[in-house]
């Protein structure tokens, strides 16, 4: 049996026995999408697939560092950071990169931590989108750079002067990726090994950086895949001793990393809900709908979409990153790109997506903008022809500057709270105050080099 065709517990079963394995792999995402997980043993994952299996609830309760917020609601020391509830998923089952035919399963939480849940928030807005008679497709597709460093060396040179694997500006480069090439293939390997197939890799413009477009899919097992993709990019890396990062924002000389998201709906008879030919850009009066949530949440959701301190330092002007809610029909300035053409290839490009977002909290925001714009029959303003970064906008479409400003909106936004509930949007943006105000305890390099003599 192949791990891609297991579909229920007792074909989870069968494999396992199959291929005679003592032990399986189990992971799940924690509010930043890093993925936590551990070995288990044959006997309590046969149990688990039945009557699901408890996990310290922690993990939705600590930062990227494994600090612990001291403003979450759902868990924390007042709580005694009990076990919550976890079903495994079957369906995700896939073969482990190098580890002979050792198998991965994700997990999500269940119970009252699902509340609270990334995965669950996504599964959410998906249900809203059954509800109103459409199925949700959707690619990712991520920047990140590598360099020729370990977690140790980068830490040793106090992440200074890293040797990244490729020198200078070079985008596209046929040199670059012949010479590395069994790096490229090794990459596209593990890409189909684990079932997040990749349309398209190549130099980013940047030294070091990469851009790689994982196969479009059904939302779910889309960010599904884009999560297991960032994981197991930074494992590849590892192995041939090499490090990656997906920082939104890793060096003051390059551009950022995006994390753009495409997305189309489809009626349930298959047809393209976004399509119309008679219509200008071949858009249907559903998508401007669609494309009007997105533009006019954009802002109340932001925080899901850059949810780091650094994701702020990519959006500015001039760097492939938008700084308003704007959108244009093949427009790379602007925040929402149009694609028009086709049934099959008409969709929106969410543009403001950062490589750094937890890919199931991302797509959820930008799906869910876009169901509630349809639902409330929004119009979206103009579209931007031209440079959208030396043109004035209206300031409603002006996008949070701060982290903390972005959560303000988040925890004031009752378009978030009607997607997503009160239980997810309190401890998220709860996650989000905690990360602002960790920031804020430090003194960086720029406030040194600044004022220590000068002022």
């Amino acid at each position: 049996m192949e791990p891609r065709s297991v579909k229920t517990p007792e074909d989870a079963k069968a494999i396992i026995r199959e291929r005679g394995l003592t032990h399986v792999k189990v992971g799940l995402f924690d509010n930043d999408g890093v993925m936590r997980g551990k070995y288990m043993s044959k006997s309590k994952f046969f149990s688990s697939l039945d009557h699901g299996f408890a996990f310290c609830d922690v993990v939705l309760g600590w930062d990227v560092k494994d600090q612990l917020y001291d403003n979450a609601r759902y868990t924390g020391w007042h709580t005694g950071y009990p076990d919550a509830p976890v079903r495994i998923i079957p369906e995700s089952c896939r073969e482990v990169l190098d580890e002979d035919g050792m198998l991965l399963f994700i997990a999500e939480f269940a119970g009252e931590a699902e509340a609270v849940c990334p995965r669950a928030a996504l599964r959410k807005v998906l249900s809203k989108a059954t509800e109103m008679g459409f199925d949700a497709f959707a690619a990712l597709e991520y920047e990140f750079f590598l360099f020729k460093e370990t977690p140790h060396s980068a830490r040793e040179k106090g992440f200074r002067n890293l040797e990244t694997i490729t020198p200078d500006w070079f985008g596209y480069s046929m040199i670059r990726n012949s010479t590395y090439s069994d790096l490229y293939k090794a990459i596209l390997a593990m890409a189909e090994t684990m079932d997040f197939p990749i349309e398209g890799i190549h130099s980013e413009t940047g030294p070091g950086v990469i851009e790689a477009a994982i196969s479009v899919d059904h939302a779910e097992a889309a960010a599904d895949k884009a999560a297991l993709f960032k994981t197991y990019m930074k494992v590849l890396a590892q192995k041939n001793d090499l490090l990656a990062t997906f920082m939104a924002k890793w060096s003051d000389d390059y551009p950022g990393q995006s994390g753009h998201i495409h997305l189309s709906l489809q009626n349930k008879d298959g047809s393209s809900a976004f399509y119309d030919q008679g219509q200008e850009h071949t858009m249907s009066q559903l998508q401007r709908h669609f494309l009007a949530g997105q533009q006019r949440l954009m802002p109340e959701l932001l925080c899901m979409i850059a949810p780091s301190v650094n994701s702020y330092s990519r959006m500015i002007p001039g760097f492939w990153a938008p700084t308003d809610a704007t959108w244009g029909v093949e427009n790379r300035t602007t925040a929402l790109r149009v694609i028009s053409g086709s049934a099959k290839t008409q969709r929106i490009e969410y543009r403001i997506g950062a490589a750094d977002a937890n890919p199931y909290l991302a797509l959820a925001a930008a799906l869910g903008s876009g169901l509630y714009g349809i639902a409330h029959g929004w119009e979206p303003h103009t579209p931007v022809i031209g440079n959208a970064y030396e043109q004035a906008h209206p300031r409603e479409l002006a996008l949070p500057r701060t982290l903390w400003d972005a959560t303000q909106c988040f925890k004031a936004s009752q378009a978030a709270r009607e997607l997503f509930g009160d239980a997810f949007v309190d401890h998220f943006a709860a996650s989000r105050e905690w990360e602002d105000r960790e920031f804020r305890k430090h003194v960086t390099d720029w406030e040194l080099n600044r004022y220590f003599e000068i002022i």
